[in-house]
This record gives C-alpha cells, structure tokens and sequence, in this order.
C-alpha cells in the first residue's frame, strides 16, 4: 500500500530536487555577485568608497540569507521567487508533483 502526499508534505525524492535547485540559484547569485565586485574593485579610491562597499555587501548578505528558506512550509514561495527573479527556471523543478509545480507557477504571477 503506497501513501499519498498530502499538500503540504515533501518526499525525500521531492526535497533533493528543492534542495539542487535552491543550491543552484544560491550558486548563479553569489558567483553574479563575486563577478560585481571584482568589476568594480578597481573603483574603490577612496575611504568612503570601502563603506560603501561594505554597506552594500552587509545589505546583499542579509538579502540572500533571507531569500532561501528551505523550511516546507515556505519552500513553494521561496521558489517561485526565485523564479520571478531569474534565478531558477521552471524547468529546475521537474520531478516535482504536478500540483506543487502549478503552485509554484501560480506564485510566480501573484
């Protein structure tokens, strides 16, 4: 006898598939943003110049840290906004139920 996911719960097949595309959108994000400061490293001249790349990194910290929550409960909205952003496309979700992959397309509109 097989059992069914009920809305809200994940499979172990269903959370590695989660857990590799948060891991690649988190990989496109920072390796985006290291490529950002090494571009713009050279313009650093000036005291003033270090604090704000310092405010900009701890603002860019705090962003990203918040936006990959892998909790089950959040984990559709935190795809779908990885989705509107560019950072995932639909097609990183393949292997997802049906019905979780029309939530996620739903939450990317919304």
């Amino acid at each position: 006898m097989t059992t069914t996911q009920t809305d809200g719960q994940w499979s172990n097949e269903e959370r590695r598939i989660a857990e590799s595309a948060l891991k690649k959108a988190y990989r496109k994000e920072t390796e985006a943003l290291i490529a950002n400061i090494r571009e713009n490293a050279a313009n650093v001249t000036r005291l003033e110049d270090v604090w704000q790349l310092h405010d900009f990194l701890s603002a860019k910290r705090h962003d990203i840290d918040g936006k990959y929550d892998d909790r089950e409960d959040f984990l559709m909205f935190t795809l779908s906004k990885l989705i509107k952003t560019g950072l995932l496309d639909k097609s990183d979700l393949q292997g997802l139920a049906a019905d979780k992959r029309a939530k996620v397309t739903v939450l990317t509109r919304m």
